[in-house]
């Protein structure tokens, strides 16, 4: 096979016409071709942190949609499924991922569960990571996101650094934050990479005290705008990812819109390339071609270096995608989930207060942050109850592994003046999270969420809508398009109940995430993510 076009020479930032001869899945020859025709051809796009469980859909199923956008693979960690179902998961992640071409590169979990302050279902300790590590099929240690473990030298931490050290493999940060003396400890221990960022000068830090700095653009968190202008000065320590990306946003567009975002800030296009398409694949010894002599044949063709559209994208000199068509079939796969908890009552959902002031966690639109604020108490019939005027609203996480009393605390910034929205993807445990406008409202939300064994849902007194994620409570088996399209609906009647938020589904997910803080809320209660503790809803 010999494809034609204007060769995108990353390495030696050099343009020039020529064609590319492939055979047997490899590039027998790059050379230069004098009536090449007007496209770009130039190795695929690769996203450097993403949990493709945040999608939605399963591996074979995003490999569909993302090879339309030139993405050629992907770092992986499947911490997601992994807290539902331990190694059992990574493995199910790992297998289905095989059945297609796009090249998804696993890591093993190194936070399941993510905090002992959480009810997960599954544990994987070090002995674990040990075993995962001597396997070929596990690239990496995915995100240390228990840097207090690191910091205060906690021997399960150290072991499972120790373990991925052993095994010549790249270990993953997750330090949002982190400054200082404590940042420079962090480091030492191994850890190379952190996608948690929020602002310029600390990403300067972390690179300048020799970590790798992924600018990360997801559904809820988005840091390209607080760090792209690090990229012209460190593009060879800087790489692209999404982290977390909803159905809908992956159908419009994947790491090709990050790339065409910096080429119209100015950035130089070999360095925007650098980062989105060699950085990875190098930091993670990925087996991903790199449009040189004896590669993998992994590689697209754009139209121009501006708008990066995708024309056609090759993995191992298979045509897996042309003109927005995928070529990537459908798989079998079985379906496995843990899911065991009774529908609940709407009086489970009650809060006894006398309290005048409550603490509220305070959500930031696009930041997975949130501030501890204080907010005056609205109690009726002795019950803390939403308060829609001020947009102050009862939200629960409950155990969904087994029967428990729902965690309750209050929310701001989601804006629904009706009905209640849930999910069982819940950062990082999923357990089943709602937010809403009354406890009858909450109730009707996480029982239709129990019903169908997972799923995100909407509902108000005339209209109950639900995406049904039976695939471990946080995956859907339908196809890409098909829960996208459902999910926007979803999105839309969430909006038309009130929300501003950009992704409020996501948004929500992230409220029980507590490695990232101020205030967040566990199934075992509201938690303070700055002092790494318990605190009380009510301000005495």
């Amino acid at each position: 096979m010999i494809v034609q076009g204007n060769i995108v020479d990353i390495e030696n930032k050099r343009i020039y016409k020529g064609e590319v001869l492939v055979k047997n899945g490899k590039i027998l020859e790059v050379r230069e071709a004098a009536h090449a025709k007007e496209n770009y051809i130039l190795p695929g796009f690769v996203d450097a942190h993403i949990h493709i469980e945040s999608s939605m859909l399963v591996p074979s199923e995003f490999a569909k949609i993302a090879v339309v956008h030139g993405t050629v693979a992907t770092v992986s960690d499947p911490h997601e499924i992994a807290n539902v179902l331990g190694v059992k998961g990574v493995n199910f992640m790992i297998e289905n991922g095989k059945k297609v071409p796009l090249k998804f590169n696993f890591g093993a979990p190194s936070c399941v569960p993510a905090t002992s302050f959480e009810s997960a279902g599954a544990i994987i300790d070090s002995d674990d990571i040990k075993l995962m590590m001597e396997n070929p099929d596990i690239k990496y240690l995915a995100e240390m996101m228990n840097y207090p473990g690191v910091l205060f030298d906690d021997e399960e931490v150290l072991a499972k650094i120790k373990h991925a050290k052993n095994n010549n493999k790249p270990i993953d940060g997750h330090a949002p934050g982190l400054r200082g003396k404590d940042v420079t400890k962090y480091i030492s221990a191994g850890i190379s990479t952190d996608h948690e960022c929020f602002s310029y000068e600390e990403a300067l830090e972390k690179l300048q005290k020799g970590m790798k700095v992924i600018i990360r653009e997801g559904s809820a968190a988005k840091n390209f705008e607080a760090l792209i202008d690090l990229l012209p000065e460190h593009f060879q320590k800087m790489m692209f990812c999404s982290d977390d990306k909803h159905p809908d946003d992956l159908l419009l567009g994947h790491i090709n819109q990050l790339c065409e975002r910096a080429v119209t800030k100015g950035i130089d296009v070999f360095k925007v390339l650098q980062a989105a398409c060699v950085n990875p694949v190098k930091h993670y010894n990925l087996d991903v071609g790199l449009l040189q002599k004896g590669n993998d044949a992994d590689f697209i063709i754009v139209e121009d270096l501006k708008k990066f559209k995708v024309l056609e994208t090759y993995i191992n000199g298979e045509l897996v995608a042309k003109n927005g068509e995928s070529y990537v079939k459908h798989v079998d796969f079985e379906v496995l989930n843990n899911f065991n908890t009774d529908k609940k009552k709407v009086e489970e959902f009650r809060f006894e207060s006398s309290s005048e002031k409550i603490r509220v966690i305070e959500a930031l639109d696009g930041e997975l942050v949130t501030n501890n604020i204080e907010a005056n108490s609205l109690i009726k019939d002795g019950n803390l109850v939403s308060n829609t005027e001020n947009d102050v609203l009862k939200m629960t996480v409950v155990n969904r592994y087994k029967n428990d009393k729902p965690a309750i605390a209050f929310i701001k910034n989601f804006g629904l003046k009706e009905g209640a929205i849930a999910s069982s993807v819940g950062h990082d445990s999923h357990n089943i999270i709602a937010v809403g406008v009354s406890d009858e409202a909450i109730c009707k939300a996480v029982n239709l969420i129990i019903e169908n064994r997972g799923g995100v849902c909407a509902v108000n007194s005339s209209e109950e809508k639900i995406v049904s994620l039976p695939v471990a409570g946080i995956m859907s088996d339908k196809s890409a398009l098909e829960i996208g399209e459902k999910y926007a609906e979803l999105d839309k009647m969430a909006k038309e109940m009130g929300s501003k938020l950009r992704a409020p589904y996501m948004s929500l997910s992230f409220m029980a995430l507590l490695v990232i803080p101020s205030l967040k809320l566990s199934d075992k209660g509201l938690f303070d993510g700055t002092s790494f503790k318990f605190t009380s809803l009510e301000i005495e």
